[in-house]
């Protein structure tokens, strides 16, 4: 009799050998029929289309339906892509949790790649490439490594591309310009023109980070939607800088985002930071400028996170000069 273990075993390689015959002798083409079919359907060449990735050439649904992905949900989410399965943090995110109500956690930050086989997906996209060679045997798979796309703009054309959608994606960035104008509008008068506005975060551990534009946090809608200023622009390119309290008066800003990653909701480095002298003594903190948010709000850069924080920010500001305004 086999064992549990072995019996999924056992299935899993049939389900794999079946998507072999069904591609006609090439897995990386292969597009498995939806979860609820109960038989496979030939692939059709014709439908499918060539995209460049750093593992070559390879060729992908031209209009996929399944996808799977270890870390970019929102991205596919943003020009159409119909994401059945995501990485866990994916499922924390504010801004996909109800396109993300169908999918399955597959796993992190690595794919599970039996439960992918369960899936059946026709494409899967992919930041981390350690189960590359056992997904691509599933389906189509795109390694899109950290840093392929650097800004919303490059991002959107770029997914737009993966699921065969460039309207969708333009359409998607429109909308994204529009609503970073209105909210430039919103800050006039609010913010000042020179005043700069600084991301901060701080670990379980009490280490104390800045962040750039591209590195989450709200950076890219800060930065580059609403053109705010940084605070560390001429002392450093790098997208991260930790700090001490002895280098954070260089890089204070008379606007402080605070998040706070503490998993497991028992550090007190939050209220350690909070009681420090050099914390109170930047005027963000004798301003009453400084705002803790929360750490699944802001931690997303996905093109859907981007366009939602561009109201959460302008918002926050907003209602804290009326509450500064009324206390004088």
């Amino acid at each position: 009799m086999l064992t549990n273990q072995t019996g999924k075993a056992v299935l899993a390689v049939i389900f794999v050998f079946s998507l072999f015959l069904t591609a006609c002798g090439g897995a990386n083409t292969a597009t498995p029929a939806p979860a609820t079919d109960s038989a496979s359907k030939p692939t059709d060449k014709s439908k499918m289309r060539s995209i460049e990735t750093p593992k070559g050439t390879i060729q992908i649904p031209d209009k996929p339906q399944r996808i799977v992905t270890d870390y970019y949900a929102g991205e596919l989410i943003a020009v159409g892509g119909n994401v059945v399965g995501a990485e866990t943090e994916a499922f924390k995110s504010p801004f996909t949790v109800e396109q993300l109500k169908n999918a399955q956690d597959v796993g992190s930050p690595r794919i599970n790649v039996e439960k992918t086989l369960e899936l059946a997906p026709d494409l899967i996209v992919v930041m981390y490439d350690d189960n590359y060679e056992a997904l691509s045997k599933i389906a189509p798979t795109v390694y899109l490594p950290f840093g392929t796309a650097t800004n919303i703009y490059d991002t959107v054309k770029l997914f737009g591309e993966v699921v065969g959608d460039k309207e969708k994606a333009d359409r998607f960035i429109a909308d994204f310009d529009k609503k970073a104008a209105e909210g430039r509008e919103k800050l006039k008068g609010i913010v000042d023109e020179n005043a700069t506005v600084g991301l901060y975060e701080l670990t379980n551990k009490g280490d104390l980070w800045i962040f750039g534009d591209n590195a989450g946090r709200g950076g890219q809608t800060v930065y580059n939607a609403l053109k705010l200023k940084m605070p560390h622009a001429d002392k450093s390119k790098e997208q991260t800088v930790q700090l001490s309290m002895e280098t954070l008066p260089e890089y204070a800003a008379d606007y402080m985002f605070v998040t706070f990653y503490n998993p497991d909701k028992n550090s007190e480095a939050l209220k350690t930071l909070q009681a420090s002298a050099v914390w109170n003594a930047t005027s963000a903190a004798k301003n009453n400028q400084i705002f803790y948010n929360d750490y699944d709000t802001f931690y997303r850069y996905d093109p859907i996170a981007i366009t939602a924080q561009i109201d959460i920010i302008v918002d926050m500001l907003i209602k804290r000069q009326e509450e500064n305004k009324s206390k004088k």
